[in-house]
């Protein structure tokens, strides 16, 4: 047997394996040269905006298009003065420049102005067209309004407005205010009841000096001669109104003893004497 411990031969320890890696200096350069072009780029970039707004200000001091000509739709109630007034208008400016949609908002703030259409057009020209409300009655809601034929309050009445309206009563702000649907509903039926009498026979609009609204029940007419009450109620006002038509005529010399009349029913008219 070999005697391993009296042995010369002796054991060399073995370094692990490594691989060295060589590093490469970092190359500034290319960054640099990034960097360079795209501060080349912004300088650029800022010196082409401030050409373009230098051109901009330039052509935005110079007017452009001036404007000559003022087309403006004839109206009953507002004067052309008054509707160039409101919408900022006058001769000289620039048309380029003209904000029309700003125009035409201020102009339909007017109580009177119901639609507006404005257009320009070159080299030197502008259009207004206005529509204008037409009051086909006077409604007392605590002020005194206009009334147009579509059942909208818009306008308080001032001095010197015409008074040669019928009158709706009946109604309130609060109402308005409150339930605007449902009263909007019943002055729209007002409209609708006016557009009927206007257009009857011998029972007309100029005979009806009042016409009395009540929530639940519906309209009641007073004539102008001797406020005598004319029941009418709520829907089909126009088989009414044509049945009282055909007799007013010979009723009419009996009007001061009568005490009120009741069309409110589908086949008959109630007179009460007093």
């Amino acid at each position: 047997m070999r005697d391993y411990a009296n042995s010369s031969y002796q054991r060399r320890k073995v370094a692990p394996n490594k691989v060295k890696i060589q590093r490469k200096p970092l190359d500034l350069s290319k960054y640099l040269r990034s960097l360079k072009l795209a501060a080349g780029g912004f300088t650029a970039l800022v010196l082409t905006s401030g050409l373009l707004y230098g051109v901009y200000r330039a052509i935005m001091s110079v007017t452009l298009f001036p404007l000559k000509n003022i087309e403006v739709s004839s109206a009953t109630h507002l004067t052309r003065d008054e509707i160039l007034g409101i919408a900022g208008v006058e001769q000289g400016k620039a048309l380029l420049r003209m904000n029309l949609k700003t125009m035409g908002e201020h102009l339909q703030q007017n109580p009177w102005i119901e639609a507006v259409r404005i257009n320009r057009h070159f080299p030197d020209t502008v259009s207004i067209a206005v529509t204008e409300r037409e009051p086909v009655a006077i409604v007392n809601i605590g002020y005194i309004y206009y009334l147009d034929k579509k059942g909208k309050v818009f306008k308080v009445l001032n001095q010197g407005d015409s008074l040669d309206f019928p009158i709706v009563t009946g109604f309130s702000e609060e109402e308005l205010s409150n339930d605007p649907k449902g009263t909007g509903e019943a002055l729209e039926a007002a409209c609708e009841l006016l557009k009927i009498l206007h257009e009857k026979g011998a029972f007309i609009l100029a005979d009806v000096s009042e016409i009395h609204y009540d929530t639940g029940y519906g309209f009641t007419l007073f004539t102008a001669s001797g406020s005598l009450p004319v029941k009418v109620g709520s829907g089909d006002f126009s088989a009414k109104i044509e049945r009282f038509a055909r007799i007013y005529k010979e009723l009419s010399v009996q009007l001061p003893l009568i005490h009120y009349i009741d069309l409110d029913y589908n086949d008959k008219i109630i007179i009460k004497k007093s």
